[in-house]
């Protein structure tokens, strides 16, 4: 990146307490066309993009993490803070645009009001009107700026109402910066922090009673004796949770933050979310299927039947086929927990596992990262960044390569399907949705066990807070989760692509070479016959084999052969080459099928081991594949984030000996439990 780039134009920060609406307005003036990179220095992320080009208006925006104050709690708020007063590239921003929440003015104008007692240049971004006007209230704009002698602008981030207006007034300020301006930037005093936090929501409070009035004849809760019973949490020891003051966003909560009926719906609605990946998923998996099928058949006839053509069919179309078809169930999951984000239910999940993660030395901070754990848990472990106490950070961090990642789901889809009864795919949303809620529990379980030697594992102060402000209750922008999902797909296939790629060449090159063709001779066999027995003794004599009766001895207490060995070590530099894996080692090419799953389950079920009439496959030894996928760290990028997360290899390297460990034995149990019981 270069930096004298970088510098040539105006630098504008957008910084907002979380769920302010910051990050959807720097999506909106981005366009989506932004590059995520780690502060110089430091592991904390932050998106940085040009203006689109609509506007007119040349500039740099920063979409800096979440900040409830200028006084941190966290090692990210520290990075994000010292950014802003001097950023290794751009030193102190231009401009800063705060996004505030007008339905929580109590709570949001503090990060505003320390701002300017430092003398930064802002600009308010007054956010989700409709909110406050749901209630009945609406917010004189010019007072309130007159009052904070700044400007302030209403925007909707999600429609773009008001954006044009806010870069007018963002041009306007820039315009009338005097040269000197960035040498008055004062740092916020800590000290005597109790009294002037005090003081502050004093001034708060005068603000909010004189730009706040009610309109319309419908009775509303009183906003300012509502403010007056929030908490302001100064004692880090202390425990809160901040609520929305919301007549219907309270009513929706008596039920879904209810003791015992929130955890039941959490679960429905879990359920109900995997259930739909298998289902909706379906037929676009077959049009994917289809389109690989038909690749690979068309290449090996017009190629033909030699090296390069099976090199071209089986170790790039088929090889990367065999996992792109799984990408529809991928971007169902992230489109789902799209819209439960952006409705506001997910930021419940949290308040619902505050209490029993406590138990397990965690609070409900762990819920977001282990949460992001589903989709993969490189970002996740990042994630607990926000988490300021250490050893919950770490606690965190060593649990998150149980979350079922979305790495995981093509395995778990094939082999799910492996034991599915034939158009029973609402099943198959069970089966997933109880191997996620298993994970969930083997994580927890996990974490208390680790926590008991807690003193051992991470010698720290145990000082933990939980503050979470919860957002209201709001119909979701379909078009700003399809994007955001869009986007999460591509980094999905962008990460995941490559490494795929170059292992089905690497895993085409074991299983093909070193190409040994015996004659065949007998003239009732035909061409196609003679082709599969050619790949069977290709097989049987590759480097793969050879590599795979070397790990034999492991792989029989768990009732699979060498093939499978193979495929698994694959897996530890993704888990998804497990799929490719066995497509290349079974010679799967979907020749004959139109349909790559149908054609793998198919190969699958007339595998037997070696030497023996014994089935491969059986519902014992899938059922201990699932427990092998669930446990075993088979991630290598995973490894080196948390090395670089806790600072040290005492912990990736325990996790990568326990969960590995933990995964070949509960394996063994599975396996040998389930074929004493006479499951095969």
């Amino acid at each position: 990146m270069n930096v004298q780039t970088l510098t040539s134009i105006p630098h504008i920060s957008l910084v907002g307490p979380p769920n302010s609406g910051k990050t959807t307005l720097f999506n909106y003036l981005s366009g989506k066309n932004y590059k995520t990179v780690n502060y110089p220095g430091a592991t904390v992320e932050y998106s940085i993009s040009r203006l689109q080009d609509k506007f007119d208006y040349a500039a740099h925006v920063i979409d800096t993490p979440g900040l409830i104050s200028l006084l941190p709690n966290s090692p990210d708020e520290v990075v994000s803070i010292n950014s802003l007063y001097s950023h290794p590239w751009f030193g102190t921003p231009d401009l800063i645009v705060v996004t505030v929440d007008v339905s929580q003015l109590s709570r949001h104008l503090l990060l505003v009001k320390q701002l300017l007692a430092c003398k930064f240049n802002i600009v308010v971004a007054l956010t989700m009107l409709d909110l406050l006007k749901r209630k009945d209230y609406d917010v004189n704009t010019e007072k309130l700026s007159n009052l904070l002698n700044c400007p302030v602008v209403q925007i909707d981030p999600r429609s773009g109402n008001g954006v044009i207006n806010l870069i007018d007034q963002v041009r306007i300020s820039l315009n009338n910066l005097t040269p000197g301006s960035r040498q008055n930037i004062t740092r916020l005093n800590g000290e005597g922090s109790f009294n002037s936090l005090l003081t502050l929501y004093r001034e708060i409070e005068i603000i909010e009673k004189e730009v706040l009035f009610k309109v319309g004849r419908t009775p509303q809760i009183n906003l300012t004796r509502a403010n007056k019973q929030l908490k302001i949490l100064i004692n880090p020891e202390a425990k809160t949770e901040s609520r929305q003051i919301d007549r219907t966003t309270l009513k929706i909560d008596s039920i879904l933050l209810h003791r015992i009926w929130g955890i039941f719906f959490f679960f429905l609605i879990m359920g109900l979310t995997f259930t739909s990946i298998f289902w909706l998923a379906e037929p676009l998996m077959g049009l994917v299927d289809s389109f690989f099928s038909l690749s690979s058949t068309t290449a090996f006839n017009l190629i033909g039947n030699n090296w390069f053509g099976d090199f071209i069919a089986n170790g790039i179309i088929s090889g990367t086929g065999s996992v792109l078809v799984f990408v529809p169930q991928i971007i169902i999951l992230f489109l789902i927990l799209g819209l439960l984000e952006d409705s506001g239910y997910l930021a419940r999940g949290a308040m619902l596992i505050d209490k029993p993660l406590s138990k397990i030395g965690l609070n409900g901070k762990s819920f977001v990262p282990m949460l992001s754990g589903f989709a993969c848990a490189i970002p996740a472990m990042m994630a607990t960044r926000t988490i300021p106490n250490k050893r919950e950070r770490f606690l965190t961090i060593f649990i998150l390569p149980l979350m079922s990642c979305s790495a995981r789901l093509p395995v778990y889809a094939l082999l799910i399907a492996f034991l599915l009864p034939a158009g029973k795919s609402w099943v198959g949303g069970i089966m997933l949705a109880c191997i996620y809620i298993f994970s969930i529990i083997s994580s927890v379980t996990v974490a208390g066990i680790i926590n008991k030697f807690k003193n051992t594992l991470i010698r720290t102060e145990d000082n933990s807070s939980f503050i979470l402000e919860l957002p209201a209750y709001r119909k979701p922008k379909f078009k700003v989760v399809a994007v955001n999902t869009y986007h999460n797909a591509k980094h999905y296939i962008r990460k995941a692509g490559p490494i795929i790629l170059g292992f089905s060449i690497i895993l085409w090159f074991l299983t093909y070479f070193p190409n040994t063709n015996p004659p065949v001779h007998s003239s009732r066999v035909t061409d196609a016959q003679v082709i599969e027995f050619q790949k069977s003794a290709r097989l049987s004599s590759s480097y793969a084999a050879d590599l795979g009766r070397f790990i034999q001895p492991v792989m029989t207490p768990i009732g699979m052969d060498w093939r499978v060995g193979v495929s698994l070590i694959a897996a530890f530099t993704a888990r998804e080459v497990f799929v490719s894996s066995l497509a290349l080692i079974f010679k799967v090419t979907d020749n004959s099928d139109k349909d790559f799953q149908n054609s793998m389950i198919s190969a699958m079920r007339k595998a037997e081991i070696e030497g023996t009439n014994q089935k491969l496959f059986t519902t014992s030894t899938i059922l201990g594949l699932i427990v092998f996928f669930i446990f075993a760290l088979q991630c290598l990028s995973t490894v080196a984030v948390s090395k670089k997360e806790t600072g040290g290899w005492r912990i990736p390297v325990l996790q990568l000996l326990i969960f590995t460990s933990t995964a070949y034995l509960l394996t063994f149990i599975t396996v040998n439990s389930l074929r004493a019981l006479g499951l095969g």
